[in-house]
């Protein structure tokens, strides 16, 4: 399997998705460490790769987004940015994006399904 067919993979199957310096326990840099800090406030399984101990990889993930620094953040799929946007998003709400709203004004955010799901599979 190529790094290629490993990225696209990995994108695919983990609804939140973190390429970082080190690992959630234990980030390498203050940057990885910030994005992780962000994503354990949703209460979101989170899966990680080190890209530190692998540099085709490393080179890969930047190839595949075209972005050069990291941590690189993935939800659902899409590529979100980094440590700075991903506590920007925080801080203006835009990670509990009304999707659509019940009759009550209830929202759908863009974590909560993964929360669930989560929480569902925890209880089991």
């Amino acid at each position: 399997m190529s790094f290629d067919d490993i990225v696209a993979r990995d994108i695919k199957e983990n609804p939140v998705l973190i390429y970082m310096k080190g690992f959630p326990e234990s980030p390498m840099c203050g940057f990885s460490a910030l994005a992780i800090k962000v994503l354990k406030l949703y209460d979101v399984p989170i899966s990680a790769r080190d890209i530190l101990g692998d540099l085709k990889l490393k080179e890969c993930v930047k190839a595949h987004t075209n972005w050069p620094t990291f941590p690189q953040i993935f939800i659902k799929g899409e590529f979100v940015g980094g440590s700075d946007i991903i506590l920007d998003m925080h801080q203006a709400s835009e990670l509990i994006v009304p999707r659509f709203y019940y009759q009550k004004g209830q929202l759908k955010d863009v974590l909560g399904d993964i929360a669930q799901k989560h929480e569902q599979k925890e209880s089991s």
